[in-house]
């Protein structure tokens, strides 16, 4: 990929500590359906902070959207685009969002999963509001944000509708 200063290859770009996170660990840069992979690199890191305190979990996610905000921009920027497609560190965070206080269980993790990939993609009133209307490094976080909380929603609807779910 070139930027308007120089030419920088993937291999030089992934050197780089804020485009490394900003790319997804180098899932961003899967061919097809780089977002899906972008969200699959969350699994992990979901897997890894599920059992902390929940203002633990809060604070972390939080720290990584506002951190995500600067990550995005200069990853964007580094690559010459405004909301390229290899960024997926707002898919991270998403899914992060949807599985705040998430119930156990592998089912709902995937369901997580689902439920966030469907909301990114078909990009819903009011997602795909501020997908247009917001540029940037936020605006590259905000509709993952958006997609995150819906899918937050409809798991804590599901949990709390159909408690005895026990996946």
């Amino acid at each position: 990929m070139t930027t308007s200063k120089n030419k920088m290859t993937m291999t030089e770009l992934l050197k780089r500590p804020v485009c490394f996170l900003g790319l997804g660990f180098g899932s961003g840069l899967a061919k097809k359906a780089p977002g899906t992979f972008g969200t699959l690199a969350a699994v992990p890191i979901y897997l890894l902070m599920k059992d902390l305190p929940l203002a633990l979990y809060l604070s972390m996610v939080v720290f990584a959207f506002v951190a995500g905000i600067w990550i995005c921009q200069k990853s964007a920027e580094w690559l010459g685009q405004a909301d390229p497609s290899a960024v997926v560190w707002d898919e991270i965070v998403g899914y992060l969002i949807t599985m705040i206080a998430a119930p156990a269980g592998w089912g709902w993790l995937i369901l997580g999963f689902v439920l966030f990939r469907f909301f990114d993609i078909l990009k819903p009133w009011p997602i795909n509001l501020a997908d247009k209307a917001i540029h940037g490094g936020l605006g590259i976080m905000v509709d993952d944000v958006i997609a995150g909380i819906f899918a937050l929603v409809c798991i804590q609807w599901l949990y709390h509708v159909f408690p005895t779910i026990n996946w």
